[in-house]
């Protein structure tokens, strides 16, 4: 992964728009993040080839970055972000890593499914 270059990262996100696309969105403080001794409770939110469709995609922030989705009634929001991949088939992956590089947030668009 690279880190996020928010003009490519945009183009990326334009290239989505208002079009059925998969997402993947996950967020943890649990396994990947097992450092967090201080943290009695373990936090994560995870989806997998949620199929979505938004009209505005944006990405902001000076790094860690937010990126926002804005469906036709509602949002898909990521913050935390620092890097980012375009892989061969064209899926735009964009990650969260802590200062030791362990995976806190990921972000990932595709217009054909995810493998499970």
């Amino acid at each position: 992964m690279n880190p996020i270059n928010k003009s490519i990262v945009q183009t990326e996100l334009d290239r989505f728009l208002n079009r059925e696309v998969y997402l993947h969105l996950e967020t943890t403080n649990g396994a990947y993040a097992v450092h967090r001794q201080e943290s009695k409770m373990t936090v994560g939110a995870y989806i997998r080839n949620g199929l979505i469709r938004f009209g505005r995609g944006i990405i902001t922030g000076e790094g860690p970055y937010r990126v926002g989705l804005k469906m036709e009634i509602g949002w898909v929001y990521a913050e935390g972000l620092t890097d980012y991949e375009i892989d061969p088939e064209g899926q735009l992956l964009l990650a969260g890593h802590d200062q030791e590089g362990r995976l806190a947030v990921a972000l990932e668009l595709s217009l054909s499914p995810f493998e499970l």
